[in-house]
């Protein structure tokens, strides 16, 4: 029986991951507990497991979608989530490595409905909090003793790589008045597609699957984190913050260039006109101008695009899963693949 409101596609992919958090929560606890105890308490506060005295509390962690994916990547080649279990925490730790720095450089204010990260203990410990999660991937990986570890290791070295350059891009693209949709394209697949491939690849390498599966579920994967990302900035956009756990029209004030934007402005509309003229200009912004900003952008089509382009690459990530021919998890990993692109907000 499902939930009243959650169809039957959003109640398999929950089980899914409430089944993957039970596996990877504990093995990710216990790669924390290894950091020196200051690193050990900011990092725990980020997670969710207490609060910034260190009492225990009940907020969410997130979705895990990364490691549910590196998991059920290996049961999909007929191997065991425990196969691939070292891989999902090491996934898991560089996601939360990027989050820690996102929140510093896009001055988030909180995340997960409470404060970030940096706002409770400061932007350095903030930032060398997620030095250690980065490191701690590797060592997780290379602990493991896992034939693919030191291969996993120089992939997942390389999808971090990846995302640097996209964040370096997607930051440098904020002082620009000239980024086109081709150009947000190759930023979104460095920043966010990388990692999901990495994750689903990983998964099938642990789960003893051939260099051909792993391939078509990193391509699943690179596809699927593209839609995740275009469906991320409309909800940066038009998200509900009880939802989002983000301020209202974050991305909008800090005048990023996500993709509701890039279209907009490239739209050659009347009110795409006007939002560049907005957009470019350096006046401070009130509630209202973000409100309107907003309005600009749907009425210039770069909501609508937006939705397609997400659409579309949801489509092509379910035609990778298809060709990958799993043997097993093809309901749950399609079933991530729609709660991922269909995210309330």
């Amino acid at each position: 029986m499902t939930t009243t409101g959650v169809t039957p596609d959003e109640h398999t992919a929950h089980q899914a991951l409430a089944w993957s958090r039970g596996i990877v929560d504990p093995a990710l606890r216990s790669a924390v507990d290894t950091l020196p105890e200051d690193l050990r308490h900011v990092s725990g506060y980020h997670f969710g497991w207490w609060d910034e005295h260190g009492n225990p509390t009940e907020t969410s962690g997130g979705k895990a979608l990364r490691p549910a994916l590196v998991l059920l990547a290996a049961e999909a080649v007929g191997s065991t989530a425990t196969a691939a279990l070292p891989a999902a925490v090491a996934v898991e730790l560089v996601h939360n490595f990027s989050l820690l720095h996102d929140d510093v450089m896009d001055n988030d204010t909180t995340r997960r409905h409470r404060p970030t990260a940096w706002r409770v203990f400061g932007v350095s410990a903030a930032i060398l909090v997620g030095d250690a999660l980065l490191n701690l991937a590797s060592d997780v990986l290379a602990d493991s003793g896992h034939p693919s570890a030191i291969p996993g290791i120089r992939q997942l070295n390389k999808a971090v790589q990846d995302l640097i350059r996209g964040q370096i891009i997607d930051m440098a693209f904020e002082q620009r008045d000239d980024v086109d949709l081709h150009q947000y394209h190759h930023m979104a697949h460095a920043k966010t597609a990388a990692l999901l491939g990495c994750a689903c690849s990983l998964g099938a390498t642990f789960g003893g699957g051939t260099t051909e599966q792993a391939n078509h579920l990193q391509s699943f994967g690179e596809h699927l984190g593209l839609a995740f990302q275009y469906v991320d900035d409309l909800l940066g956009i038009w998200g509900d913050p009880s939802v989002t756990g983000k301020s209202a029209y974050s991305d909008l004030q800090g005048r990023k260039k996500t993709l509701p934007v890039v279209a907009a402005l490239a739209s050659d509309t009347p009110a795409g006109h006007k939002l560049a003229e907005w957009y470019h200009s350096r006046q401070a912004l009130s509630s209202t101008d973000l409100a309107n900003a907003a309005d600009l952008i749907d009425s210039a089509g770069g909501r609508a695009a937006t939705q397609a382009q997400a659409d579309d690459q949801l489509n092509q990530a379910l035609r990778c899963l298809h060709i990958a021919q799993p043997a097993a998890r093809t309901t749950e990993l399609t079933a991530l693949a729609h709660l991922a692109t269909r995210r309330r907000g």
